[in-house]
């Protein structure tokens, strides 16, 4: 059967890719993905065909690695961190539904555990991943989900927390968020996870108001537990007092 597989390359650097993941790559005739991505796994695959299209392409991406494959090429979809957490799993398997094609997902290390490890252990205890890109999502629900969050004292991990046009967003979700949670919240931020440029800082939730995200930020907001240990961000689950 014609094959297509959806795979999470991680955070960009190599050594942070799976096995699995490497192992599709390798085994593959054509890769499709966004430019960004691409760039990324290039050089470890430069004799593979390319598939690439510009952001907010995703369904015209799916449609051509998908045509590929029922040609009878062997197709690997890729996704920054997990193909399944904001990736391109769901509308590959959405569009390939009814067609002679196997659909293999291959899990990817996520930008929330990724980044939780360059920060230290910020998501120990229950948490909630969040985007806070409106493209797909209306606002009013992700700032219904935030206050969610904030009342149910969740550490948060955050998501595409700002751009050009949303340059103001991480400023509304900390507001949000201080409605419930003390502004002096243990709170932290990774840039360029695994990548060149990679740093992090660990802040309050009022200093973190304040911060000049970009796309490549995540960012993470600690519950009414989490500590800076040792200019580490710590969410204790409770073992000290057992």
């Amino acid at each position: 059967m014609n094959k297509l597989y959806v795979v999470g390359i991680g955070p960009g650097a190599p050594d942070q890719m799976t096995g699995r993941a490497m192992e599709a790559l390798r085994s593959v005739d054509v890769i499709a993905g966004y430019g960004v991505y691409v760039q990324l796994v290039k050089p470890l695959f430069p004799d593979k065909e390319y598939l690439v299209t510009p952001m907010r392409r995703e369904v015209d991406r799916c449609r051509m690695a998908i045509d590929a494959a029922m040609e009878g090429r062997t197709v690997a979809m890729i996704s920054s961190g997990d193909a399944g957490v904001y990736g391109m799993a769901g509308l590959c398997l959405e569009l390939a539904a009814g067609l002679e094609l196997e659909v293999e997902v291959i899990p990817g290390v996520t930008a929330a555990l990724s980044g939780g490890a360059v920060l230290g252990a910020p998501l120990t205890h229950d948490f909630a991943v969040i985007s806070l890109s409106d493209l797909l999502t209306p606002w009013e629900k992700i700032e219904k989900r935030l206050e969610l969050a904030g009342e149910a004292d969740l550490c948060v991990a955050l998501y595409n927390p700002s751009s050009h046009r949303r340059s103001d967003y991480l400023q509304k979700a900390c507001d949000i968020l201080m409605r419930h949670v003390s502004p002096d919240t243990v709170c932290g931020i990774v840039r360029n996870i695994g990548r060149e440029g990679e740093e992090y800082k660990v802040m309050k939730l009022s200093e973190l108001r304040e911060y000049q995200a970009d796309m490549f930020t995540t960012v993470f907001i600690g519950n009414s537990q989490t500590r800076a240990v040792n200019g580490k961000m710590v969410t204790p689950r409770g073992y000290k007092d057992v």
